[in-house]
């Protein structure tokens, strides 16, 4: 592919191996280069990576916190839209991307940069995530992606071609081992997959956890703590045996996943479809956001009608599918999130749990916009219900089922009778 040199290109910069190896890689193709990196929450020293890229070559470094933004406007509506990617999954990466992305195209916009670059492979979904972004953002964008670029893809054919390009070029490189597997890390979880995990049988230890206190290790009492929901948002956690409440998008998920961590809660193991046709095995770590979902469902089921309820539980498994297959920014995205959003209003109330050794349990709840009729739904009383008109209500409902089983009555019969007809035939034709 043929590139434009002595132009601006911000590349989306995380301070490791492979992104160090491109911004020197992109200077020597001739590009003045930005350095991006956003803070979506992960546990890396910024402003080493700042000072790292400087010494590489970059012509700028912007460090952007969009921590805020992220709870926000990526996790708490995908929260309201109960997204889970194949029944398992809660989309840590994927949210993070676009929000990612969205930045880096405004930076291009701020610098007069015509590239974007990330250092994406061509044979994950990070690639798409990214790329779908820029151009929704901005169709005019020039993309250089390294990972699918052919003179790159010559001179780099391993992990030991970058080693060996970043001592040449003094590039530093961390001298502690490498763990057996890649990670990615943000507010919302921890992902690690490839290397040892490439195996699909392979058992992780304990070890492998970054985040959370694996659960057999967890504490032997429940911490009991309320979620308090506004419109399907997460407005106020509290914690009274500790004399805790915090309020705020970003504080509230920070504590929530310090709960998480604290008590073994959101360890996931499975082997998902990546969008571009490659299973692939990932174990996660998503421990706020896994006591949320179970909170949030369940205010939901006193404070929802039953068939929004319906339809609502059919859009949820579409929004997770384009938000892992990167169509963030898409029409079918903006109807969704609409129809989503008018659900989740008077979604309204506290949820009580209690936390223990990897699961959240549901121990009460109240709403302001409960349709639940305790009298109406009790088995004491009358409650306003004749019990007369169900005995209607059942025998409307019957009329399909016995027409129904009428015709495959009269079916079974037929071809019982023709069976027999067939027998009778068979034996004549062999006398």
């Amino acid at each position: 592919m043929n590139y434009n040199k002595q132009e601006k290109i911000v590349l989306a910069y995380s301070g490791g191996l492979d992104t160090s190896v491109i911004l020197k890689w992109l200077i020597d193709q001739g590009y003045e280069v930005i350095a991006y990196i956003a803070d979506v929450g992960q546990e890396d020293d910024f402003q080493e990576a700042k000072k790292k890229a400087l010494q590489i070559g970059a012509s700028e470094v912007y460090i952007e916190d969009l921590r805020e933004e992220f709870v926000r406007d990526f996790i708490f509506p995908a929260i309201q839209a109960s997204a889970i990617y194949e029944n398992r999954y809660l989309l840590g990466t994927a949210l993070a991307r676009p929000l990612i992305a969205k930045r880096q195209i405004e930076l291009a916009a701020e610098t007069g940069a015509s590239y974007v670059s990330h250092g994406a492979t061509g044979k994950g979904n990070d690639q798409v995530r990214f790329e779908l972004t820029y151009y929704a953002l901005n169709p005019s964008i020039k993309v250089f992606a390294p990972w699918k670029d052919r003179e790159f893809l010559e001179q780099f054919k391993g992990r030991t071609d970058m080693l060996n390009y970043a001592e040449q070029k003094g590039i530093p490189v961390k001298a502690s081992l490498k763990k057996p597997y890649s990670e990615d890390d943000n507010l919302l979880h921890i992902s690690h997959e490839a290397g040892v995990l490439e195996d699909p049988a392979f058992k992780p230890g304990k070890d492998i956890l970054s985040r959370i206190t694996h659960p057999a290790d967890a504490p032997d009492k429940v911490t009991s703590i309320s979620i308090t929901f506004r419109d399907g948002i997460p407005v106020k956690v509290e914690n009274p045996e500790e004399g805790v409440s915090v309020t705020g998008h970003l504080e509230l998920f920070n504590y929530l996943n310090e709960l998480g961590c604290k008590n073994g809660i959101g360890l996931l193991d499975m082997v998902e479809n990546r969008y571009v046709g490659i299973k692939s095995r990932g174990v996660y770590e998503t421990p706020g956001a896994s006591i949320l979902f179970i909170a949030h469902m369940d205010i939901e089921g006193i404070a929802m009608d039953r068939e929004v309820l319906r339809l609502r539980n059919m859009l949820s498994p579409k929004f997770a599918e384009l938000a892992y297959n990167g169509f963030w920014y898409s029409p079918e995205m903006d109807f969704l999130r609409a129809a989503l959003n008018k659900s989740q209003e008077l979604i309204d109330g506290i949820v009580y749990l209690g936390l223990y050794k990897g699961n959240v349990l549901v121990e009460g709840r109240e709403s302001p916009s409960a349709l639940y009729d305790k009298d109406l739904s009790s088995m004491d009383i009358e409650g306003g219900f004749d019990q007369q008109d169900s005995e209607g209500f059942i025998k409307i409902n019957a009329i399909r089922l016995m027409a129904h089983h009428a015709i495959l009555a009269k079916s079974q019969s037929r071809l019982k009778k023709n069976n027999i007809i067939n027998n009778s035939l068979i034996q004549e034709m062999i006398k």
